[in-house]
């Protein structure tokens, strides 16, 4: 797998943003006692749900792959002279 550029900083966006779109869809919210890795499970698996991100093989769902996901998500999101982008 291919490491992105600025990879932390997009996935805090992709958090960010996916929070956001799980509300939308009728989500309550995240609580502060929800893991990093559980908001990122949830967000990851609502996208796919949703069909907006493809779904990894059940035999390589793994924390990596769910943020990989992610960043390639966001990164496809933003606009294309986003500063994250660069």
């Amino acid at each position: 797998m291919k490491k992105i550029k600025n990879q932390n900083q997009l996935l805090k966006k992709a958090l960010v943003v996916g929070e956001k779109y799980a509300s939308n869809r009728g989500y309550k919210h995240f609580k502060s006692t929800d893991s990093h890795k559980q908001k990122i499970e949830s967000i990851y698996r609502l996208l796919v749900q949703d069909k907006l991100v493809q779904p990894i093989p059940e035999a390589q769902e793994n924390e990596l792959n769910f943020k990989h996901k992610l960043v390639i998500w966001i990164s496809n999101q933003l606009p294309a002279d986003h500063e994250l982008l660069k």
